[in-house]
């Protein structure tokens, strides 16, 4: 039991930053923060996401890149011009390093305002890091696990984010249902996103991709804006206003 909960809360605090942190604010900027709670989000992202963190700039770039080509071959992680779903984690990797290494020219458009501590990040994403996260999580296996099968979790703790990112880039373009007619394949997941906390909303969230609220429907409910409408009505943050005009940006 304590085994299930250790990946729950990995699962949704992982999820929780990923989606909040890199994705709402880093990518798509639908809050402002002081710099003080950016550093917060940054150090939390690191200490839920463990051995598969990743780097605000990094994700930032590629997510913004993401929306800007979708289901094109300049798409970073496309099921139309990926050949499985190994091909496009392979790719998704190769392309989120290669822009935090800079070796590969960004256009400046998708570098505007992406929040960066490269002093962090370069502990955070150095191997003895992810080493520590590892060591960290196989002592705790040992210690706590009563079951044979639940070694089979172990693999998903070590890579909460990459499975986070697959779930909504590869069959988030694939299955689910539609609320908005596109020129690409991005689909909602679910109903209701019990899973995602929002992010399953993707068909959504392609056609209003500054809206922090990634639901439409009554029965679409975001878990993820539900805590930023807190966060926001505290002070934490500050939700900027949508704008109309502006919903094909990114």
């Amino acid at each position: 039991m304590i085994i299930i909960i250790f990946v729950l809360v990995l699962w949704y605090g992982g999820l929780f930053f990923q989606s909040f942190f890199l994705h709402r604010y880093a990518a798509h900027q639908v809050f402002t923060m002081s710099k003080t709670m950016e550093r917060v989000s940054f150090v939390l992202t690191w200490f839920f996401q463990g051995s598969s963190y990743l780097s605000a700039y990094g994700y930032g770039i590629m997510h913004r890149m993401h929306h800007a080509y979708t289901d094109t071959e300049k798409d970073p992680h496309s099921p139309s011009h990926d050949a499985n779903l190994f091909a496009m984690m392979w790719k998704t990797k190769t392309v989120y390093q290669d822009i935090n290494d800079q070796k590969i020219t960004v256009d400046k458009k998708f570098t505007k305002n992406v929040p960066q501590w490269k002093s962090f990040d370069a502990f955070a994403s150095s191997r003895f890091s992810r080493v520590l996260w590892i060591g960290f999580y196989i002592l705790f296996f040992t210690y706590f696990t009563t079951a044979l099968w639940q070694w089979v979790l172990l693999p998903v703790a070590l890579m909460m984010a990459p499975i986070h990112g697959v779930i909504i880039n590869w069959f988030g373009h694939i299955y689910g249902y539609v609320n908005y007619k596109m020129s690409n394949t991005s689909k909602n997941l679910f109903h209701f996103d019990f899973l995602m906390m929002g992010e399953g909303y993707h068909n959504n969230h392609h056609k209003h991709a500054t809206s922090a609220n990634f639901g439409v429907k009554w029965h679409e409910i975001d878990m993820t804006y539900l805590v930023i409408k807190v966060l926001d009505f505290i002070g934490f943050i500050k939700l900027k206003p949508i704008s109309i005009k502006k919903e094909s940006r990114f």
